[in-house]
Order: structure tokens, then sequence, then C-alpha cells
């Protein structure tokens, strides 16, 4: 079976596109990305040329430009060509070379998608395509064997043993089942032009180190060690495949959702003694590997410390025997973490739609008791940060102001006749366990002002 046989067959077999789908080829006109041009020009598939001149090889980046050009009036395609400063970007963002072309590159690749899907600026429903629009790149099988040596070297899991994915949500990788020297041959057969990256020859750049030195050391030992990599990266895949189904059903036992939060109990995700389990749980939310020692130290302190995702908003909240997965100082979050602004005297967040808590601290001589209560008026010296804002539970109690005994939310609620949606709005103020504040109700008797207090923490809910 020739090559172009062998190419349409992994395309089915692996369902990676079809003919009514239009088509975005990556290609910088080297061999690889030449010849996946003619394979689905003689598929018969609709695609358009994208080349990216990233301007790091002078003249020979401009050659290149021109040879991809040149090779869209061959095919009678389209060719959309960007011109990046790659350099400035990477020093811009303290990342290498390599990653700073990577970045700049999807990152224009998924504009284009975007626009031909009419996904850019639409507020209206997407009207529905004849086809989908996909990214094709010419990754081979050598590309595959590279990527994860250096992924089992710099350190991965088990997703970076499995290698380059075939398919993700918009891009294919139809040249994943084919070696380099088959692409050579190939372009060969039917001579096929292309141009040579001089850079590729040099070692400094990490995959040419390991390409060029590393993998032909390797071969002095094991001369099959290309094709044995390539049967490992299978199993690995097929190990992913159960390892994911596990995950699954484990987050779906032991993460419960609650609004726009996930609670999860922490007893139950410690009797899994998995830092795996962890770090599949908290990475969706932005988390890093390094934070699942954060989050095993986390799960046996006291109710109201927290963890940062150091990417995002979200952070990982420890209320009582549970978990909180929720967004930092978000007017979604139903459980806020406070924290005290440093060299501020006063300070506000938002609690919902419409409505802030501000904080402020006056002396104790300085301030008339109000009326409202809007507004708690506490002894600031029993007042320890960071508090926690959260909606109230069931088997929830405090002092009410006024009373030196404990008595249930529940029952407090029923005393004071509120009906059912009152108290499903009601939410507390609470300190290590304590509730200071039933915010816009009452506070707790032990936070109260008394003759002996020096300094008053007042906490205003204004808004609706």
């Amino acid at each position: 079976m020739d090559l172009l046989q062998r190419f349409k067959k992994f395309i089915q077999q692996e369902d990676l596109f079809h003919q009514k789908d239009k088509l975005l080829l990556a290609v910088s006109g080297g061999v690889d990305s030449v010849v996946l041009c003619e394979l689905c020009k003689r598929s018969g598939y609709n695609f358009s040329i994208a080349h990216c001149n990233f301007q790091l090889r002078g003249a020979e980046s401009e050659r290149d430009e021109i040879f991809v050009r040149n090779l869209g009036k061959k095919y009678d395609v389209e060719v959309l060509v960007k011109k990046f400063e790659t350099g400035k970007y990477a020093d811009e963002n303290k990342i290498g070379i390599q990653e700073a072309a990577r970045d700049l590159r999807y990152a224009w690749f998924n504009e284009i998608l975007k626009e031909w899907s009419g996904a850019e600026g639409r507020k209206e429903p997407k009207i529905p395509q004849p086809g989908a629009f996909i990214l094709l790149t010419a990754h081979h099988a050598d590309d595959n064997i590279e990527t994860v040596m250096m992924n089992f070297f710099r350190g991965t899991g088990l997703n970076g043993l499995a290698g380059i994915p075939t398919r993700t949500p918009n891009i294919r990788r139809p040249l994943l089942g084919f070696w380099k020297e088959e692409l050579i041959q190939f372009a060969s057969e039917n001579k096929l032009e292309f141009v040579e990256d001089s850079s590729n020859e040099s070692s400094k750049y990490t995959r040419n180190f390991f390409r060029n030195e590393i993998i032909p050391l390797v071969s002095e030992s094991f001369p099959e060690v290309k094709s044995n990599v390539l049967d490992n990266i299978k199993r690995f895949k097929e190990i992913q495949k159960l390892y994911n189904f596990s995950i699954t059903a484990l987050k779906k036992k032991i993460c419960k959702a609650k609004n726009d939060e996930i609670h999860i109990p922490v007893k139950q995700l410690m009797g899994f003694q998995s830092r795996a389990l962890i770090f599949e749980i908290i990475s969706e939310y932005g988390f890093a590997e390094k934070q699942v020692d954060e989050v095993i130290k986390l799960a046996e302190s006291e109710s109201g410390k927290f963890i940062q995702s150091p990417g995002t908003n979200n952070r990982i909240i420890k209320f009582r025997n549970w978990l909180i997965i929720s967004k930092g100082r978000s007017e979604d979050a139903k459980t806020i973490v406070i924290e005290k602004e440093e060299n501020s005297g006063q300070f506000s967040i938002p609690v919902a739609k419409g409505s802030n808590l501000h904080f402020s601290v006056v002396p104790g001589s300085n301030i008339k008791l109000p009326a409202s209560n809007t507004v708690a008026c506490l002894d600031a010296d029993e007042v320890v940060f960071p508090l926690m804002l959260r909606d109230w539970k069931q088997g929830d109690y405090f002092y009410p102001l006024g009373m030196k005994k404990k008595k249930k939310l529940s029952r407090f609620f029923i005393d004071q006749k509120l009906s059912k949606t009152d108290r499903e709005k009601i939410r507390v103020i609470e300190m290590n366990k304590k509730i200071v504040w039933v915010v816009g109700i009452r506070i707790d008797d032990r936070f109260k002002i008394t003759d002996k207090t020096k300094s008053i923490l007042k906490i205003s809910l204004e808004g609706s």
C-alpha cells in the first residue's frame, strides 16, 4: 500500500476529518508540510495554507515565505501569511523562542478558524455550516518520539508519556502514523520541492538536541529505539483511556457542584491517598502540580485558610470538613475569603451584583452605634482575619447579641418569623468556625463592643 492510500486509511480509521470539511494547513515549507499539502490535494480535500514568518532567520525566513506563497499558486489555494516579532514577544513574556513561536502560531491559527466559522464577534447563534473548520499540522512519528522523550526527562505525568494527540477539538495530525524517512522518500519519488531550515542542524534547541544527538546515541545500544518508544506511546494511550475513565468516575463521586463552586469532602479525598487524583481535580481550575502539597497541607488546616491559583482568580478554601473550589472575589462566588488589605484603614469587596461589604476600623470612642441591621460594629481586637462570607447551613449556631447561650440559626430564624424565602438568602461572616455576623440581622455577642474596646471594626452592607 503506497503512502497516499495509507494516508487516506489513517484518516478514516482515526475519523480525523471528512471531504466536506474546510482544512487549514500549517505550512512551513519544509518536507513534512509540503508532503501534507500534496497528500491533501491528491485526496481531494478543500484546504487553505497558513504560513508563519517568525523573522528569526533573516533572509532565509523571507525565502520560506516566498516559497509557501508559490506553493499556494501551484495548488491554486488561498495562502495566509503573518509576520511575528517572535524575539520581542519572547523577551516581553520571559519565555524561550520555541515556546514563543508556538504560542504565536496557535493563537493566530485559532483566530483564522474563528473567522471562518463566523464565531468572532458573532452575538446571535452560529449558523450551521456544511462542514467543520479544522487545522492540520504536519507532525509525524519522529516528532512524537522526540516529544515523549523530552517530556520524560523534563518530568511529566501520564499525558506527557502518551505523546502528541492525533486529534484535539480543532486540530488534526494526519501524519502521526508515518516516519520522517517515508515523507522524504515520497517527496523524492514525486519530485516535490521544499525548503530546508538551517536552524534544524543546530543542537542549541532542545528538540534538535534530542533529534541530532540523544536519539542517535541511544540507537547505538538499542537499534529499535524509535519503534520501541512508538510502541510504548501506544501502550500509554491505552492506559490513559483507562486512567481517564477511572478519574472521571472518582471526580463525579466526590466533587459536588453547588452553584459556581465545587465542594469536596476532605476525609473522602484524603482517604484515596492519591496525589494524582488531587492533581486531576485541581488542575482543571488553574492549579499547578506543585500545589498538590499545598492542598494536602490545607486539608489539615483550620477553616478560612486557602490557596490561590497562580494564573486565575480561583481559590481552594478549607471550610470545616470540606475543601471548596471557588472564584475569589467574584460576584458569582458563594464562599468568599475576606482578607484585610494591608496599609488600608478601609476597603470594600463585592458580594453580589450591586452589593458590597465595606470594612473600616475606627477608634472605640469615635462611633455612634448604628440603628440599622445593615451595619455591624465589632470589637476589632476580637476579630482575626481572614474572615469567610458564606451561605448559612443547617447546624450553624451563634450567640445572638444580648444572649449568653448559643442558639441554632434555624431556631433563631423561626423566632424572628423569617419566611423560608428570606432564610434562603441569608449569609454569615465566619471567623475560625465562629459566626461573627448573621449579615443584615444580628452580630454574635462574643464580638460586641464593650467599655474595654479600643478600636471598632465597622462592616457595612451597601447596595441591594
